[in-house]
């Protein structure tokens, strides 16, 4: 049996991931919540990518931009352009909050500024990027998003375990295509029920680590101590309050993936 990669562990034994950033705070998916979760001292940042018209890697969670932004329409069907004219900021806003209308700081965020950013960070900032499917563009995105992992030196890590970035996805055929092409670059099949192969301890082919939702974990904790001893690291999502972050340090997981990087890290004992 092969053992998972394991992701970098912080002096708690568990990585803080940020969940769209420090979502919570400042708008997800903008440069504004990124900055903050490496400010507060996540150990990595989540985000989503989706393939624009023309062939970018955008940074949105949703199939339209209606609930993030002030426009309207699929990110597959607009240009990088056209979601560069809208506001993925102010939707945040809220009386206690901050006004976010600088541009700079919330205008659709590419995964390539995206990944400059955690290259200027000053310090390892892991990156977990999940596809989002289905998509119109089948098989695409994976070749577009190795490519520009590629570019930053991150499709051919040494080795699963020495890798900053990990690619999830609740769909077993883009983890498959990963694996299959960057072999070297851990996969994480996300889950939000304990199907029988799940409660038996498996994982699809070409995944090496389990992202069960945290209310899946409390449904059924002994899932992850089963996943756990066939060999594969797990990580959760996502997980916000404190006795969900409490159920995931007893059952030992590997990283939590949250809204809230600074209140995890402080309830940790890491601020």
């Amino acid at each position: 049996m092969t053992s998972a990669p394991q992701p970098r562990r912080s002096q708690s034994g568990i990585q803080v991931v940020a969940h769209r950033g420090a979502s919570e705070d400042a708008p997800e998916h903008t440069l504004a919540a990124y900055r903050k979760a490496i400010e507060d001292g996540a150990d990595a940042l989540e985000c989503d990518v989706r393939l624009t018209a023309d062939g970018h890697l955008v940074c949105v969670h949703d199939r339209r931009v209606d609930r993030t932004s002030n426009g309207r329409g699929a990110v597959s069907a607009l240009e990088l352009a056209d979601l560069a004219a809208l506001d993925f900021g102010s939707w945040k806003d809220a009386p206690e909050s901050p006004d976010w209308k600088d541009p700079s700081l919330t205008s659709v965020l590419t995964l390539e500024r995206l990944l400059e950013l955690v290259s200027d960070a000053g310090r390892r900032v892991d990156l977990a990027i999940e596809t989002k499917h289905p998509t119109r563009w089948a098989g695409q995105v994976e070749e577009r998003l190795l490519t520009l992992l590629g570019r930053f030196g991150l499709a051919a890590p040494p080795s699963p375990e020495e890798s900053p970035v990990r690619i999830m996805s609740f769909s077993a055929r883009s983890l498959h295509r990963v694996a299959a092409a960057a072999p070297a670059v851990p996969t994480v099949y996300l889950m939000q029920f304990a199907t029988p192969r799940v409660r038996d301890g498996r994982l699809p082919a070409g995944s090496r680590i389990a992202g069960p939702g945290i209310r899946m974990v409390r449904s059924h904790p002994g899932v992850v101590e089963r996943l756990r001893r066939a060999g594969h690291a797990v990580h959760v999502w996502t997980v916000n309050e404190p006795e969900d972050v409490e159920l995931c340090v007893d059952l030992g997981v590997e990283a939590i993936i949250t809204n809230r990087p600074g209140t995890v890290l402080s309830q940790l004992g890491r601020s």
